[in-house]
């Protein structure tokens, strides 16, 4: 990721390996969600018992907070991308050279893009972050 971390990050990423115990250096914001990507592997330590550690970081926060895979390739693109935007689902997304192109119906399109274009431009920066290519929707 090549995104510099803020404080604002630092106290969320400090706060999260305190309450889960699970080191990672990744988090975003989607859709006014935090979301936090930590190995697979890692997932059920980081949501705690009955999901206990995601409630008690979401109460600290005051905001809605997520916990999803890390992607190791470009080839875990989709799995990604369908975790960030969950519960939107998407017909297809399509993976070439410098570019992600994801195909929506009419309902699913308008809710990736939000209102002025706020949620594309948030998925353009995430996936130029861990991906380095553009993204489109169409």
């Amino acid at each position: 990721m090549i995104k510099t971390i803020d404080m604002q990050d630092m106290r969320n990423l400090s706060l999260f390996e305190k309450i889960t115990h699970v080191r990672t250096r990744f988090c975003f914001t989607y859709n006014e969600t935090l979301m936090f990507c930590v190995e697979k592997s890692e997932i059920p330590m980081a949501l705690g018992d009955r999901g206990s550690n995601l409630k008690r970081i979401s109460d600290i926060i005051k905001k809605r907070v997520r916990i999803i895979a890390k992607p190791n390739s470009i080839q875990d693109a989709r799995t990604f991308i369908q975790a960030v935007v969950a519960p939107v689902e998407f017909k297809d997304l399509e993976i070439k050279e410098n570019e992600i192109i994801l195909t929506a119906g009419m309902q699913s399109k308008a809710a990736l893009l939000g209102r002025n274009k706020r949620r594309l431009l948030e998925m353009q920066s995430i996936v130029k972050d861990f991906f380095d290519v553009d993204f489109r929707i169409i």
